[in-house]
């Protein structure tokens, strides 16, 4: 049974994430891998429905906001004057990270510059949306023990799919 998606499997797909009105958001033309059944962070309704498909097969899965990526939480933006942000954070995109007086991290991207004024934004870029996942499988092999620990195949990048 190793040719279908299983638990203990290294698992490689392509996906495209799509909105309510059919934008592109993001897009995965190179294979990403995940090992199935482990911990790779993959929504579970996206693990679930590729349990049992084949190489070739095609997969889609819709997730309300809630599920996916939560709502946006407007508490995660933070608005400054231009000159209170150091010039290497000046650009659209840009990210940096800060840590709370309990230790949490969260990274945030400004994501405006207008009028003097730079924002920043610490929710997901998707958050808040609906979101449509359509997937590919690629490959699947079984997966090594270090890889099932791990949740990733040790010959894909670390990049995971949501």
């Amino acid at each position: 049974m190793s040719d279908t998606v299983q638990r203990g499997r290294a698992v490689y797909i392509t996906y495209v994430i799509t909105d309510d009105a059919g934008q592109v958001l993001e897009q995965y033309a190179m294979p990403v891998g995940y090992v199935h059944g482990g911990r790779s962070g993959l929504f579970d309704r996206i693990e679930a429905a590729l349990a049992g498909r084949r190489v070739g097969d095609r997969v889609e899965v819709r997730l309300a906001a809630a599920e996916a990526f939560g709502p946006h939480r407007p508490e995660l933006t933070f608005t400054d004057e231009l000159e209170n942000v150091p010039p290497e954070h000046r650009a659209v995109g840009s990210e940096v990270e800060f840590e709370s007086e309990r230790g949490e991290r969260r990274v945030f991207r400004v994501t405006r510059i207008e009028g003097g004024r730079l924002t920043v934004d610490g929710n997901h870029p998707l958050a808040g949306k609906d979101l449509t996942f359509r997937l590919r499988v690629e490959a699947i092999r079984p997966a090594t023990a270090e890889e099932i620990a791990s949740g990733m195949p040790a010959d894909t990048p670390l990049q995971r799919p949501h």
